[in-house]
């Protein structure tokens, strides 16, 4: 998961592969998704959860501005793939982009099994730990330049990255633009119906990180409205081990997609992330 303020294009850290124009020109009209590109730099990095990404422990949550807690399951995002996240990665088609890859399993689950597969997140705790497992990441929003824009045949936002940037019609339509015609979005939702968007903090119970940051949090039934207003036609949807998934393709022409590329999406990018529950009272 990552559960930074992805908003800023100057979190990017090596350059992205060429695109037929600018991100600002790639998001073209949309004022949100321009106010996200351009929102403040996020106030933390090395903080509790970077801490946590390194030790693979928590306790972590996200503190609403109302004093409750959101656990976040950091042994399990450190832990290898498990089931659930075995069946996603069975599903996935062509070369897969992890959004928000925290400490990498996936990406790692994913290369394993000879497929191609690019982690971005805005941790760098998050990415050093996927490269470290194996797997290749880059320090980035998805709201700035991502190689391949247009070329991914898969995108995934699991582990509550639905709730990334805090707008969850402006993430869509921004995964819409990094997949290929007709792409695949493999998104966990909450496993109740829910459709919230705050601003939280990340603690550890003990120290806040940073200024708060826009989150949102999505059931199914709310993704599914989403989706459909976004030009999205869901595909299936199910739920294993506690946890939700929905799978949704892209509208079958991307006015913004690059021409074919035979070259592997991500072969400049060699070595060189919640399934939240229901918030618990704060004590």
């Amino acid at each position: 998961m990552s559960t930074a303020r992805e908003v800023a294009p100057e979190w990017s850290t090596e350059p992205a592969e060429p695109t037929s124009g600018s991100v600002t020109e790639t998001l073209g009209s949309n004022r949100r998704l321009r106010g996200l590109l351009d929102g403040a730099s996020p106030s933390w990095c090395a903080d509790p959860y970077a801490d946590a990404l390194r030790t693979g422990r928590g306790p972590l949550f996200l503190r609403r501005a109302d004093g409750w807690l959101l656990p976040l399951e950091v042994e399990r995002w450190c832990a290898e793939a498990d089931a659930a996240d075995l069946d996603v990665v069975e599903r996935c088609e062509g070369a897969v982009l992890d959004v928000g890859c925290g400490p990498g399993r996936l990406v790692a689950a994913l290369s394993a099994r000879g497929l191609r597969a690019l982690g971005i997140d805005v941790s760098e705790a998050a990415v050093a730990h996927t490269r470290r497992i194996g797997g290749r990441a880059l320090r980035r929003s998805v709201f700035a330049p991502v190689p391949g824009e247009g070329r991914w045949g898969t995108a995934l936002l699991i582990d509550g990255n639905l709730g990334i940037g805090g707008d969850p019609g402006a993430l869509l339509h921004r995964i819409a633009r990094l997949l290929a015609p007709g792409g695949l979005l493999i998104a966990e939702t909450v496993p109740y119906d829910i459709d919230e968007r705050v601003h939280v903090h990340v603690t550890d119970a003990r120290a806040t990180a940073g200024d708060p940051f826009p989150w949102a949090r999505l059931g199914t039934p709310a993704l599914l409205q989403y989706a459909a207003r976004s030009g999205w036609h869901a595909t299936d949807q199910w739920s294993t081990g506690g946890r939700s998934f929905v799978a949704l393709r892209s509208r079958s022409t991307n006015s913004s997609a690059e021409p074919p590329n035979s070259t592997a999406v991500i072969s400049s990018q060699r070595a060189r992330k919640p399934s939240p529950g229901r918030p618990a009272a704060d004590s």
